[in-house]
């Protein structure tokens, strides 16, 4: 398939089997691999209603997006369609905001990849893992939309095939067919405290772990932009792959909490090491370390491609300096792509002098960055969607149970984070993210008031 030029310049070098797998990929990260001990460890069992709240809240978030790109396909994406219903400032705060998020966790995914990588191999330091990936990573960036695309789809496929593995591992040994030493089946659902030993509080604070797992599924509404058939894609994203990973998160959480005692200790380290060991395979701890460091590549290869688009989109708007806007011959806005990595050389630096608190502090400064994301998606498509309804506007998709479902997922993410507001952690996350959201409106104003009193003096 050649690589067609939009009137922007970019390639539409995606294919929709690509786009695809980066939705189904996007969204199965270190957040399930690893994060999820800590979500059993709150919630136990229970823990599947959580997922089971934040999937959904992330499939409605998904169906907006999709809404909103079939009518207007563009690689600032929410930003660009933030812009339209609430004005130039409201986009240039969500596009700085989502880059901001980015290259932030860019630097950590590398990081963490590296204190992984750097344990398998004691001569080659932890910063020197970090710079490698970091130029392998921005290589393939570099040179084009359609070889970033194949290193996604790869990525995905890895991940999805360990999935499907754990999945039907899981069933082997809880149907008995795998032995034990120790019959298994779906008594731990409800030893160890009953279903939902944490109750009400723990299932809600579970949710706050585990909306951030399904953080960079937003990413296939940027790709969109840069495939042939922006409508049709996003559309089948919407249809079938969301309900995958639903799939394959609840899946995977069931066989996790059915096989370990949710109170284990080993289920915070590594909740699907943890449920390999049952049989006490061989090589466990390795194979899923290895699986973590392809989550998290995969993870840091997409946020190049996603935060490099904004940055592009913001400059097209004129919201960031028109030089980001350069687009190479092989359809790649090449310095927004430098731009974007540039934290992570400097990340390289904080390696080598400080490499066992660069992690903590990145994650930190971006901690609660999605809530405030979806939200601006959320508001965004009510907006717009009924000023469409209002003018006559034919939509190629239109969310189902509008506006009632617009509306009640607003509320849902207003109540998470007044739920977020009574936990320590969270609420300092909350606040920083607050602050940084408050910082970047009240800039992009000054910055818009001035070049209209400019454009005006002229």
């Amino acid at each position: 398939m050649s690589a067609v030029k939009t009137p922007e310049q970019l390639h539409t070098g995606l294919t929709p089997r690509q786009i695809s797998m980066m939705g189904l990929g996007g969204a199965i990260g270190a957040g399930l691999f690893v994060g999820s001990g800590q979500a059993i460890s709150i919630a136990g069992p229970a823990v599947l209603v959580s997922y089971l709240i934040a999937g959904t809240v992330i499939i409605v978030i998904m169906a907006m997006l999709a809404e909103m790109v079939a009518a207007n396909p563009s690689s600032g994406a929410f930003s660009t369609f933030a812009g339209k219903a609430m004005g130039r400032s409201a986009g240039s705060t969500l596009g700085w905001l989502y880059w901001i998020q980015l290259v932030v966790v860019i630097a950590a995914e590398a990081t963490g990849a590296a204190a992984i990588t750097a344990g398998w191999i004691p001569s080659f330091p932890q910063w020197a893992w970090v710079l490698s990936f970091v130029v392998i990573l921005t290589g393939a960036n570099l040179l084009g939309v359609r070889n970033y695309g194949r290193f996604e789809y790869w990525f995905a496929v890895i991940k999805v095939a360990a999935i499907l593995a754990f999945l039907a591992f899981g069933v082997l040994v809880l149907t008995h067919v795998i032995p034990t030493p120790e019959a298994i089946g779906f008594a731990n659902l409800a030893a160890h405290g009953g279903f939902a030993p944490g109750g009400m509080a723990g299932i809600a604070a579970a949710v706050l772990i585990v909306i951030f797992s399904f953080g960079g599924t937003e990413v296939v509404s940027i790709a969109a932009a840069e495939s042939k058939d922006p409508a049709g894609n996003i559309k089948r994203v919407v249809k079938s792959v969301m309900l995958r990973i639903l799939f394959f998160y609840l899946g995977s959480i069931l066989v996790i909490v059915a096989l370990v005692p949710w109170n284990d200790p080993a289920v915070v380290d590594g909740p699907f090491a943890a449920a390999l060991n049952v049989i006490h395979l061989p090589g466990v701890g390795f194979l899923m370390n290895a699986v973590v460091v392809v989550a998290l590549l995969s993870a840091m290869n997409a946020n190049i491609y996603g935060s490099s688009r904004m940055l592009y989109s913001l400059g097209q708007r004129k919201l960031a300096p028109s030089a980001v806007t350069h687009v190479t011959g092989k359809g790649v806005p090449s310095k927004s792509v430098i731009s974007s990595v540039a934290f992570s050389f400097l990340a390289v630096g904080l390696n080598w002098i400080w490499p066992d608190a660069v992690m903590p502090i990145l994650l930190n400064v971006v901690g609660s960055t999605i809530i405030v994301i979806w939200s601006f998606i959320a508001v965004t498509q009510l907006i717009l969607r009924r000023r469409a309804d209002r003018n006559g506007e034919h939509l190629p998709l239109r969310l189902w149970g509008f506006p009632g479902l617009s509306i009640a997922t607003i509320v849902v993410l207003a109540a998470i984070v007044a739920i977020a507001m009574t936990d320590p952690a969270a609420r300092t996350q909350l606040l920083l993210t607050g602050g940084l959201t408050a910082l970047i409106w009240v800039v992009s104003k000054l910055v818009l008031r001035d070049e209209n009193s400019e454009a005006v003096d002229s």
